[in-house]
């Protein structure tokens, strides 16, 4: 029998992303997902559910917050962002956690833990609340840093460039480069370190070899075969590969 499943994530990106994993995995029947917080908990009190599947840094209420406020408690599942080594807690007490970009073999494992613990039924026990409250200490502890400006090189001078600015960045000749004020400058990542590196709420990876600013999209075109066109804000057109295009359109809000 299927476990049956709710998703909740701030993101609609993340969330689409989940929702196709656990789709895919043939374990799981998603009975509904949103972006709302508040939804959540009124989803989750009228129709209670196996497992949620919940983000933790969310507007208004965050996965905490709904948390506290069902009478009944699902297995959970947190999607998040933080250091694995500030959520140790998240290991006890039939909770686990899933790191962002969550991977299908983690995810794998964690549904495998989840089917453990009812067979056994342990899928509860301890004080929940005092769990709670260990959990927001981590949190509070444990906030992602994203960079907010980024170094580059030139000769014996290192220049600091504000991301704000910095409308893509993209790889050349083994090389990657930051287009600030209509000017390349080369800098010491690669293109997969700066996704890891940067909010995916404003860089999105649109080719394997560019990321975009979202601040700086201007307008979108499709084209022949599936892919898009970005004309940027300074006359600049980018190309968002196809297999990238789904992924970019909801990311972007379109």
């Amino acid at each position: 029998m299927k476990l049956r499943v709710y998703l909740v994530d701030d993101e609609p990106l993340a969330l689409e992303r989940l929702r196709r994993l656990l789709q895919h995995s043939g374990r799981v029947e998603v009975v509904g997902a949103t972006t709302v917080p508040e939804e959540a908990v009124e989803a989750l009190t009228q129709n209670p559910v196996d497992v949620c599947f919940l983000d933790i840094q969310m507007p208004r209420l965050n996965g905490f917050d709904v948390l506290a406020k069902l009478s009944k408690q699902p297995m959970v599942i947190f999607t998040t962002a933080y250091d694995q080594y500030a959520l140790k807690a998240f290991a006890v007490n039939s909770i686990d956690y899933l790191l962002k970009p969550v991977d299908p073999e983690a995810l794998e494992r964690a549904l495998d833990k989840v089917a453990g613990l009812l067979a056994s039924g342990q899928a509860r026990g301890g004080n929940f609340q005092a769990l709670l409250r260990q959990l927001t200490v981590a949190m509070q502890d444990s906030k992602p840093e994203y960079l907010e400006r980024i170094a580059s090189r030139l000769g014996e001078r290192l220049w600091f460039l504000d991301l704000d600015k910095v409308t893509h960045f993209y790889a050349e000749d083994k090389l990657t480069y930051a287009a600030f004020e209509g000017k390349p400058y080369c800098v010491d990542h690669s293109i997969a370190d700066l996704e890891k590196k940067l909010s995916p709420k404003k860089f999105f990876r649109i080719h394997r070899s560019t990321l975009v600013n979202l601040d700086w999209i201007k307008e979108v075109t499709s084209l022949p075969g599936g892919a898009l066109n970005i004309r940027l804000k300074d006359g600049k057109d980018l190309t968002v590969a196809r297999d990238r295009a789904r992924e970019f359109k909801e990311w972007a809000g379109g």
